[in-house]
């Protein structure tokens, strides 16, 4: 009889230490969960304003592998169009249009280091942002959005429109409000080597079309090696 009331009082006392360790785990879980949700809040306050003021420093840049992940950004979004046409062509409608949908990829370096395109170029704030797994943030949504825009940091442009439409680099540049010329890209100034799929292009660098799977590289200062861009998701 004792070994029954004692195997019974085990049985209950095993019981008891289940609950109480689920009880503690939940307790984890919850604090983690505010914990991240703080921390969430913390960096979309410190990270995207409403108008779109990005990062100085890029940490999402992680789509392609042989991308420099530690580039700062050529220029942040915080002066860019908020709705107003732009060059009479490149306007800004509730949501993305994609019955003529193209996808052109631009790298600029600055005397040799990797500049970053920040993410929400021609979306207007406020932003709908997702991360990726790989931890790379993604802008899903926004108040509006120009036929022109980016929606990550990968350097990829998506020309998206309602009809068949000739979009050039510097209709891009005017949508992001910055400068282009062969001695000016954005903020930085001095002399500008221009790639386009590989060969060297002397033109003016606002005149380049961009058409599907297009790789513009702009060189400001130090003339770079042309690099490919070859990390395309699925689909584009």
């Amino acid at each position: 009889m004792s070994q029954k009331k004692s195997s019974v009082a085990d049985r209950r006392d095993e019981a008891r230490r289940q609950a109480d360790a689920r009880k503690s785990m939940e307790k984890r879980r919850s604090r983690d969960f505010r914990i991240a949700i703080a921390a969430g809040s913390l960096l979309l306050a410190t990270g995207v304003t409403a108008f779109g003021v990005h990062l100085s420093r890029s940490t999402a840049v992680t789509n392609d592998p042989s991308m420099d992940k530690s580039a700062f950004l050529l220029a942040s979004t915080a002066r860019q169009s908020t709705g107003d046409a732009v060059d009479g062509v490149v306007r800004s409608d509730s949501m993305e249009i994609t019955r003529h949908h193209i996808h052109a990829h631009l790298t600029i370096y600055v005397n040799g280091v990797q500049k970053t395109v920040p993410y929400g170029i021609g979306i207007v704030p406020p932003y709908s942002l997702q991360r990726g797994p790989d931890g790379a943030t993604f802008v899903s949504g926004g108040k509006s959005f120009y036929f022109l825009h980016t929606h990550d940091e990968t350097g990829i442009i998506h020309a998206e429109s309602p009809s068949a439409q000739s979009y050039d680099l510097g209709d891009f540049f005017d949508v992001w409000k910055q400068p282009l010329t062969r001695e000016q890209v954005g903020p930085t100034k001095g002399t500008v080597t221009i790639w386009v799929n590989g060969k060297k292009f002397s033109g003016n660098p606002r005149s380049i079309k961009l058409s599907e799977h297009e790789g513009i590289q702009l060189d400001i200062g130090k003339d770079m090696p042309y690099r490919a861009f070859t990390a395309w998701p699925p689909g584009y």
